[in-house]
């Protein structure tokens, strides 16, 4: 699903216009994004966790060289689901 199916989605459930609907994505997340960074965690109960975590330095290789390269460290973006997304997905 993209944004704009999201947004799409919310115009028809909520009787709002398209430009209302993708303002409200938009402002949802931009919202993940400045709590990931002044936070570093954002909880959805029932839902899920989004967390950063760190990633240390490592070696890679380069795949088509073959030579080893440095990959610096990072932050990345992890998501755990809840419950009952999980139970959601599995069901049959």
């Amino acid at each position: 699903m993209s944004k704009s199916v999201l947004g799409s989605l919310i115009a028809e459930k909520h009787g709002l216009t398209k430009g209302e609907a993708d303002k409200i994505v938009e402002t949802m997340l931009e919202g993940i994004k400045s709590a990931l960074v002044s936070q570093g965690q954002i909880t959805f109960v029932g839902f899920g966790r989004f967390h950063v975590e760190e990633r240390a330095a490592r070696q890679g290789r380069n795949p088509s060289t073959g030579e080893t390269v440095q990959v610096a460290a990072s932050k990345v973006v992890r998501f755990k689901a809840g419950e009952p997304l999980k139970a959601a997905v599995n069901q049959k």
